[in-house]
């Protein structure tokens, strides 16, 4: 970060107020990125550079936090300086940003990172974290249910195989930047004052690359497929997603990779359903089970269980199998329950046995089900 950064007013850029909540900053930001825009603005890409510019630094907490820091310590920005008495005296803010020689302290420690680098700090770069990976994977409703290992092929960003992530054509090496000597960082005068601020020749990075890597164009990095055995875990729901730590897209610089990120389809069950953690199944019963009562066979993913419908029992009637549902999360964590409900079979064919023997229990039939529906 430089001393121009520091004199920027990022919340007037925004036109927010400078304790606007991040939710603000945001409604400001998309409002104005979209009147902005150069697609549909083609006059505003300089608004638009300076809007992106703020929303940058002041969406994130970290950067908003030194950034105010910064602007607290320089009231609102750098000034000429003076002794009290005396005329105007100009002073090199260089010395605020780092100390001679680049020593820790100066006030570029405060800055440090706002921008990925520390003023005056010499061209280096903090390792940065690699990006998270987003893939999906559609499993079978048992296999959810139980867990499974399956492969995933990924197409991934991290260094090139072919140059070792330095850019540079093997046999060769990357060179110091003339323009700034390997620092990374130019400096200016400007009013009798001294800014830093990243290279354009080496973009801040202090290298220059004659001759790049044929594999990545000089960029160190790379896109690559493999394929990583993924452990979906037990009683995953549909379109749930899983979060697989470091085995996203390699850091940069030394840093951590990022996440995977996977979400799962399930595909549906000829007869199991789900609801939260329970399974659900629905169990056709003849109407002399339900009359007289009975105990039936009622499938489970880990086998058939038997469930005892007592006489009378109606159709849509609901039972609980404890413990038959959705495998618990975590060792030792509570399965859920296997919810059974009954419903009664109407036969769409009857031999004359069945219809004479239907016949002769509708004759003796004591109750009439529909008597509370007579009119007065």
């Amino acid at each position: 970060m430089s001393a121009r950064d520091v004199e920027k007013d990022y919340y007037a850029a925004l036109g927010v107020a400078k304790d606007a909540t991040a939710a603000d900053i945001k409604k400001a930001y998309r409002k104005l990125a979209r009147e902005l825009h150069p697609d549909t603005n083609p006059g505003g890409e300089a608004r638009f550079k300076e809007v992106s510019e703020a929303y940058d630094v002041l969406s994130d907490t970290a950067k908003r936090q030194e950034y105010d820091e910064a602007r607290s310590l320089f009231g609102s920005g750098p000034r000429r300086g003076g002794y009290a008495g005396g005329g105007a005296q100009s002073f090199d803010v260089g010395d605020l940003f780092a100390r001679a020689g680049g020593a820790p302290g100066g006030f570029g420690d405060v800055l440090g990172g706002l921008f990925g680098g520390r003023a005056g700090g010499g061209g280096s770069r903090a390792p940065r974290r690699g990006a998270d990976v987003e893939a999906s994977v559609t499993l079978g409703f048992l296999d959810a249910l139980r867990g499974v290992t399956v492969p995933l092929h990924l197409t991934t960003t991290g260094p090139c195989s072919v140059c070792g992530g330095s850019g540079a054509a093997v046999g060769t090496a990357p060179r110091a930047c003339d323009t700034c000597s390997g620092a990374g960082v130019t400096s200016r005068s400007q009013g009798g004052f001294a800014f830093s601020e990243p290279c354009k020749a080496c973009r801040g990075t202090g290298r220059v690359v004659d001759t790049p890597c044929g594999g990545c164009r000089g960029e160190g990095r790379a896109t690559t497929g493999k394929t990583l055995n993924v452990r979906i875990p037990a009683g995953v729901a549909d379109g749930q997603k899983v979060r697989l730590a470091g085995r996203g897209g390699a850091g940069d610089r030394g840093g951590p990779p990022g996440d995977l990120m996977v979400t799962v389809t399930v595909t549906p069950h000829p007869f199991f359903g789900r609801r939260d953690d329970a399974l659900t199944v629905t169990v056709p019963i003849t109407f002399p089970e339900a009359a007289l009562g009975a105990q039936v066979s009622v499938p489970t993913p880990d086998g058939p269980v038997t469930l005892k419908v007592p006489a009378g029992t109606t159709t849509g009637r609901t039972f609980r199998v404890r413990g038959r549902g959705i495998p618990g999360k975590g060792p030792g964590g509570a399965a859920g329950d296997l919810l059974a409900t009954v419903e009664v079979a109407v036969p769409q064919k009857l031999s004359r046995e069945a219809k004479q023997a239907l016949q002769a229990f509708a004759d003796a039939a004591p109750d009439d089900p529909r008597a509370h529906l007579e009119g007065p």
